[in-house]
């Protein structure tokens, strides 16, 4: 940075953007953007999980970014709702840790309890005049997709747009809404989040970094990534990109068809299926695979046989936590239908070699050598990605 002394402000920053270049260096270092990008995030779509992690009334997970936290919990209902991880009384975090189960929640400081739905229950000691149905757990915006669940900390999120319909059909068409967890994993990254995620969004990399990953998928060679609204006749399912780089009132979102090499089945050391087939596409097994994307931190794809969920978690200016979750089909059984280790090579290898060039990318973003470089033509998504991250930023300062 030119003036360590008086850094420039982030507007000063963002107009300091190239077209068709990556991001300025204080964008990945400085706190301040750190805690901007924080903001913007927190008013848009974030995946929280998967309806699978949740399948009994009480049973609850937790997600977070930055200083805000949610319980998705299924009530006694049978509803998926999510609530504030904030107790009205003195404002102590309620659930602790990742996942649990409850018949009611109770903050753990002074026992205020609620209902699974939010409704304040008990609360000892009040005053006269304390009214216990204003006190409940404030509710959040969340939607389900095809087993996804997506929550927002915003009370007027973006627009799902049509991105639920197209999630909705690529999630129907590889039976997700029925899968189960066969395994999560999590990946730390020191690293900017922004980062991890442009370095998800291009295949430029994919062949010298990713071999394994590379020998399977038509997408690491020069130009496979074509996207089409054309419906396939058979199954529906169409590209879907909402992905402009100004600000439209709608959730980015992207999903898109993707050819496996010639004789690839599925995601798998030599491309034969490792699992039951998942939902129609499953009994087609037409060698394709469907990437999907909605908001800035939530990934998915989609083969016949497996699926997998990327969720980018930004911890700090220079940690970032990748989670990944591998779904199968809900009758597969390990060890018989499936061998998890078989199962979760592909992302496994590829999530470590992406955790390795993540960090030697910013430990070179970090010297005073650094200035932003040209995407190539293998990097239309990395470009799009910063482009709205750009007029999305610019727009809630």
């Amino acid at each position: 940075m030119s003036n360590t002394a008086h850094p420039p402000s982030i507007e000063a920053l963002l107009e300091s953007c190239r077209p068709g270049h990556s991001l300025p260096q204080g964008f990945y270092m400085r706190p301040d953007v750190f805690e901007a990008d924080l903001r913007m995030l927190q008013d848009r779509w974030i995946c929280a999980g998967h309806a699978g992690e949740i399948p009994e009334a009480g049973d609850w997970i937790t997600t977070e970014l930055g200083v805000e936290s949610a319980i998705v919990m299924r009530g006694e209902d049978g509803a998926v709702r999510a609530l504030a991880n904030v107790c009205r009384h003195r404002g102590s975090r309620l659930c602790v840790g990742p996942r649990g189960h409850a018949t009611l929640i109770t903050c753990p400081y002074h026992a205020w309890s609620y209902h699974l739905d939010g409704r304040l229950r008990a609360a000892r000691e009040m005053p006269t005049g304390f009214d216990p149905t204003i006190h409940g757990l404030k509710p959040l915006p969340v939607k389900l997709v095809g087993g996804l669940i997506f929550v927002s900390f915003a009370p007027d999120p973006p627009a799902f747009g049509g991105a639920e319909a197209a999630l909705e059909a690529m999630t129907r068409l590889y039976g997700w809404a029925g899968a189960r967890i066969a395994h999560r994993q999590a990946y730390t990254v020191a690293a900017n989040w922004k980062l991890a995620m442009e370095n998800y969004h291009e295949c430029y990399h994919c062949g010298p970094a990713h071999p394994e990953f590379a020998v399977l998928h038509a997408l690491a060679r020069p130009g496979a990534r074509i996207l089409s609204s054309e419906a396939d006749p058979e199954t529906g399912l169409a590209d879907y990109e909402a992905w402009d780089a100004a600000p439209d009132g709608r959730e980015v979102a992207r999903v898109m068809r993707s050819a496996l090499s010639e004789g690839c089945l599925t995601g798998s050391v030599d491309g034969r299926p490792l699992s039951t087939p998942m939902g129609p596409a499953g009994a087609r097994w037409d060698g394709l695979c469907v990437f999907g994307e909605l908001g800035f931190l939530s990934a998915f794809l989609a083969y016949a046989d497996h699926g997998v969920i990327y969720r980018f978690i930004p911890r700090g200016v220079l940690h970032t936590d990748m989670e990944v979750i591998w779904l199968v089909d809900e009758a597969a059984v390990e060890g018989r239908d499936y061998d998890l280790k078989a199962l979760t090579w592909l992302w496994d290898v590829t999530s470590l070699a992406d955790k390795r060039i993540i960090e030697c990318n910013q430990a070179g973003v970090a010297s005073r050598a650094y200035e932003p470089g040209p995407f190539s033509l293998m990097e239309p998504g990395t470009q799009a990605y910063v482009e709205r991250y750009v007029g999305e930023l610019g727009h809630g300062l």
